[in-house]
């Protein structure tokens, strides 16, 4: 994938604890700032989908009784919370 450069201003202190977090690491700056976004653009998502599970669960008496009890999909108890997946893997038993 093609790298497009970008450039932040931070104090001093941000950017050496930047540098010696990807030294302790063994990378580059560059390296551990994209992980650090990945990182958490893949929360969010994470935070999303929990909301999302909560409302469905918290309202699926009112989604059945408009839908009707056959059309409220099955009930799975308790979502398991992973990490997020980087592209090309596949949780075991996916495949």
């Amino acid at each position: 994938m093609p790298k497009t450069q970008l450039n932040v201003r931070v104090d001093e202190a941000t950017a050496e604890a930047a540098r010696q977090r990807a030294l302790q690491r063994g990378m580059s700056v560059n390296r551990y700032i994209e992980e650090l976004v990945k990182q958490d653009a893949g929360e969010v998502g994470h935070t999303f989908v929990e909301a999302a599970a909560d409302f469905m669960k918290q309202y699926e008496s009112v989604f059945a009784e408009e839908f009707g009890p056959e059309r409220a999909g099955p009930r799975r108890e308790g979502l398991r919370r992973e990490g997020p997946r980087r592209e090309g893997t596949q949780r075991e038993g996916a495949r």
